[in-house]
Formats: structure tokens, sequence, C-alpha cells
């Protein structure tokens, strides 16, 4: 298995559609304002997250159970800023759109400049053949609030091509999170 530079990245980008909508430069100022970089980086991909959160939220009592999940758990947010609760959760989803080929595998890391802050982005794989918009677990490991902002880089994306194409892919086994349009809370 070896890790895709930013050359490969591109050119998958912009003649496959592995990712749309793709930013072939590291951003780091829009206009005249500072925002956390996203776009094309030396061997991954740094992701935006989209304007839509949901916020855990424990107004109802409710139980947090991943086999029966109740939709009242959170409180949905849609804004250029998310203010998470001290030691809390939310949920959002990235700006672009991902198409994973069959001989790749991905990582989804947090970036630095939230971990420092105390923010951690749930490591999660992007399986062979998986499309979809990628919805993030978002962390507030500290005793204060945290603001997250939109349109701009939360997480890096890692490729991973293997030597061979796997013998079942994400597609083939009809994944249940295949083909993500919004924020998707857990399914069995």
């Amino acid at each position: 298995m070896s890790i895709r530079s930013d050359k490969w990245i591109a050119y998958m980008a912009k003649e496959h559609g592995m990712i749309e909508p793709f930013e072939a430069d590291q951003v780091k100022q829009v206009g005249n304002k500072r925002v956390v970089s996203y776009g094309l980086s030396s061997y991954g991909y740094d992701l935006r997250v989209a304007d839509e959160f949901k916020v855990f939220s424990n107004a109802y009592n409710s139980l947090i159970d991943p086999k029966k999940f109740d939709e009242k758990s959170f409180v949905d947010i849609k804004s250029d800023v998310c203010i998470i609760p001290p030691n809390s959760f939310a949920l959002a989803r990235s700006v672009e759109y991902f198409r994973i080929p069959r001989n790749i595998l991905t990582i989804c890391l947090g970036k630095s400049t939230y971990a420092r802050c105390g923010i951690i982005v749930n490591v999660t794989p992007f399986e062979p053949e998986w499309e979809g918009f990628v919805t993030l677990e978002i962390s507030n490991t500290t005793p204060l609030p945290t603001k997250i902002y939109s349109n701009e880089g939360l997480a890096q994306v890692i490729f991973f091509q293997a030597e061979e194409a796997c013998s079942i892919s994400y597609a083939d086994r009809k994944g249940k999170y295949m083909k993500q349009q919004g924020i998707v809370i857990p399914r069995l």
C-alpha cells in the first residue's frame, strides 16, 4: 500500500470527480479574512465543514443508543459558526462530496489547529467505492464552549492505494452509509 501524492489527488479529482467541489490549492485566506486552511495538501486533502450541525443536547434526558437512536438527542443548527458546549459533541457534514476508487482507502483525521483547542474529529476511513458527503463527528473535550467555523477546514483525508483492488467494496456490500446527502445519524 502506498500514500498518494497531491498530483494524483488533483488528477483523480479533476478527471474522475473524486472530490467535488475540489480546491487545487491550500486556501488560508478568503479575501482579507484568515481561515482554517482547506484544499489540496502534499499527501491529502483538507475538507471543509458545511453550515449544518446536529449538536447533542440532554433536554429530553435521552439515552444515546446506536441501535435505537433518538433524534431528540440533537439540536439542529444552520449557521456560519457552531458553538459546541463543554464536554459535548456535534455531527456535521463536509462541503465536499467524495467518490473513492475501488483500490483506494482513506483515513480522515482532525486538523491540528482544532486539536490544539481540544477539538477532536473522529478518525474514520472512507472505504473503497464509498461515496457521499462525509458525516463528521466533532468532540469538544474541554470544559469551555468552543467555536467551529463553517466553510473552513476541519479534517484532512489521506489516500492509500492498494497494489490490487479489493474483492468486495463498500458499494458491493451495499453499505448503509452509501451516497449520504446530509448529516446521517447511526443506522443498523
